[in-house]
């Protein structure tokens, strides 16, 4: 079930973080989320564990004793502390009625199939639930019987039974297997483990501390009550009691033991404890005890039926012959143990469903579904017969109208009839729960492929904007132009690229153009340069802008000699040689800003974006184009350049400019960016 993966995840997370859990989900082939009231195949939760076990490198058994422990918690955080506190006072009585809890809520929730295990385990949509049993030892000690079909999850219960002791009774204990066996059942085969229960030496001073505010410590604890008493009220009673004739308790005994002994019921009779008071003779006759209790039977040791109700003898009414054996007309559902008079005792604190048998119904159930009888055993010593007190087994007003019975049907004083109505409501609130669930699972996975999307719009925007300037235009900002007092800008472009498009297909050239830019695109992120444009073959980078760097010179040197290298491994669609590109660089000032609101783009002005265009337009093929500046940039940065002497450059009249040969101390590697 949802709410046990969920715990389980709950779990990993917590205790070893969020990326062990994605590996422990992916491993076992899990979704990352579970509903809570959705039914999972066990399979997906055995998954999880064994790849816990594996990935954590921690044995099964201690895995599953660590989430016993944490699955106890989590239930008590998911809301169920106060139902779990009732169970019993003290840890017997919490371990008797565990399967009563079950019981609870296979009644609870299995009126719409979605039955969610509020304490211990996994159950199948049949509410199959592991059933407990538990014996008292004369050295104070308790033998725990686990009955459960699953094998291999029975170190879950010394975690939960531990974590239980501790919190709600403030003892330690400690539970040892001391018998495992198979038993055959109706059902096929039962895991039957034996634990040993026992207490642990009494807590230090300091650790008796730590639950003293608890409030089953408060209230069980006779010092917390002895220190709540006025010393000046027990001074009182004691002169009362003086004044009565009397005798004080001797000073050796307790505050507490002196309190209880004043404490008077009735006409001064001491209240030293309970003992119930019986009538010599039943007040009650035949007629009323069965029309009161219409659905109860009694049968002895043999399975005869000796008396019941007139209810069930209605819907029954093979059961009006007394002396039939019970098993004929009914089976037992749960718990799943063959229908003898021992079974039968050894569950005896288990609540009981039997149901009604097809072939020995009435004609008119024969279409219907069967009745469900759920209630308890008792054992009566003298007269060796079993007491089956029960009520329909109903949850809701449609199974009422299947049966074709009718809330009359019910005795008045049965809760039965209550549980019915009011679990018409609780069935919407469920159903409405459910959808609620669901539609917050579904806005979570739209908000994680939202994320995903913007995510993907983003990288799409800024590989188009600068980042700080995409975000300004987002917010609806206006992007003011910039002046850079110095960067660096590189044009390159294809040699003969007019003569190649003349003599090619459009997609050739396409293919040509795609497989340089996408090694251009990559070199850029390498070397930490902004791309500007493309226009045909022309590619346009600055070092500097947007953001101001003083190395903005080496940064497109490096880049420019990647070029060169990357060009070389794009093939010409016409002769099939590498392609030649030409390189030109230049620093100085610019001024860029954001032009057009429909299609924006950053771009550059200024003299040094001519230039720039310049020197790669007056370059050589496979050859890296540097302007005065540029060369002045990178002249003791470690890098080989040659002189070109002075050429005369279309606008600008005479230059003086140099080419770029190599970097003195980085590997072709480091320039291309490879490991």
């Amino acid at each position: 079930y949802g709410f046990i993966n969920t715990c389980l995840k709950s779990l990993v997370v917590e205790k070893y973080g969020e990326e062990t859990w994605e590996k422990l989900r992916l491993q076992a082939g899990v979704q990352d989320s579970f509903l809570t009231f959705e039914v999972y195949k066990d399979e997906i939760t055995m998954q999880l564990l064994d790849k816990a076990c594996k990935i954590l490198g921690v044995p099964a058994d201690m895995v599953l004793r660590e989430f016993g422990e944490y699955f106890f918690e989590f239930c008590k955080r998911s809301g169920y502390d106060h139902m779990l506190r009732t169970l019993g006072g003290n840890l017997h009585e919490f371990i008797e009625n565990l399967d009563a809890l079950h019981s609870y809520l296979s009644l609870s929730y299995q009126a719409k199939k979605d039955t969610e295990v509020l304490f211990l385990f996994f159950f199948p949509q049949e509410m199959n639930a592991p059933s407990f049993r538990v014996e008292k030892n004369e050295d104070g000690s308790m033998h725990l019987h686990y009955y459960s079909d699953r094998r291999g999850l029975c170190h879950i219960v010394p975690g939960i039974i531990g974590a239980a002791a501790l919190d709600f009774f403030n003892i330690e204990i400690s539970m040892e297997i001391v018998n495992q066996t198979e038993e055959e059942e109706r059902t096929g085969k039962k895991e039957h483990i034996v634990f040993l229960v026992t207490q642990n030496p009494v807590f230090s001073y300091k650790e008796r501390n730590k639950f003293s505010s608890s409030p089953q410590y408060l209230a069980n604890s006779e010092n917390q009550i002895e220190n709540q008493l006025n010393k000046e009220d027990l001074e009182k009673a004691k002169n009362t009691i003086r004044d009565r004739g009397g005798s004080v308790c001797p000073i050796k005994k307790s505050h507490w033991k002196t309190v209880r002994g004043i404490i008077t019921l009735g006409k001064g009779k001491l209240l030293r404890g309970f003992d119930p008071v019986y009538p010599k003779s039943l007040w009650i006759d035949t007629k009323t005890f069965c029309n009161g209790l219409p659905f109860h039977m009694v049968f002895d040791k043999e399975l005869r039926v000796k008396q019941a109700g007139v209810s069930i003898q209605k819907i029954v009414p093979g059961l009006q012959t007394m002396g039939i054996c019970l098993d004929h007309y009914f089976s037992i559902v749960h718990p799943e143990v063959p229908f003898t008079i021992s079974s039968i005792q050894k569950f005896i604190n288990s609540q009981f469903v039997f149901q009604t048998r097809r072939e020995m119904m009435p004609e008119s159930w024969k279409q219907r579904p069967m009745l469900e009888l759920r209630g308890q055993m008792i054992w009566m010593e003298s007269l060796q017969c079993m007491l089956y007190l029960c009520s329909p087994l109903l949850r809701t007003l449609h199974e009422l109208e299947e049966r074709q019975m009718h809330i009359a049907d019910i005795a008045p004083h049965d809760v039965t009839r209550d549980l019915i109505l009011l679990n018409q409501q609780r069935l919407a609130e469920m159903e409405l729960s459910n959808q609620l669930e669901r539609k917050k699972e579904e806005l979570r996975i739209l908000s994680k492929h939202l994320e995903e999307e913007k995510k993907k719009t983003e990288a799409l925007l800024y590989a188009m904007l600068p980042q700080h300037v995409a975000n300004q235009l987002k917010e609806g900002k206006r992007v003011e132009a910039g002046e850079f007092k110095e960067c660096t800008i590189l044009f390159s472009d294809v040699v003969t690229f007019t003569n190649i498009c003349a003599q090619c297909e459009p997609i050739q050239i396409v293919l040509m153009l795609n497989s340089m830019y996408l090694q251009f695109d990559r070199l850029t992120t390498v070397h930490d340069v902004y791309k500007v444009e493309t226009i045909g073959d022309a590619y346009m980078v600055v070092g500097g802008v947007p953001v101001p760097v003083p190395t903005h010179a080496e940064r497109v040197a490096n880049f420019a000699l990647g070029m060169i290298i990357a060009a070389k491994g794009v093939q010409n669609p016409v002769s099939g040689n590498p392609i030649q590109i030409r390189v030109g660089i230049h620093t100085g000032p610019v001024l860029a800003g954001v032009v057009g609101e429909k299609m924006p783009r950053y771009c550059l002005f200024g003299d040094t974006v001519n230039i720039a265009s310049r020197m790669e337009s007056h370059g050589v093929p496979s050859k890296i184009h540097l302007s005065s500046s540029a060369y002045q940039c990178l002249k003791y940065k470690n890098f080989e350049m040659t002189e070109r002497g002075e050429i005369e450059v279309k606008g600008k009249g005479k230059m003086h400019t140099y080419f770029l040969i190599r970097n003195k101390t980085a590997t072709e590697n480091e320039i291309m960016g490879r490991p």
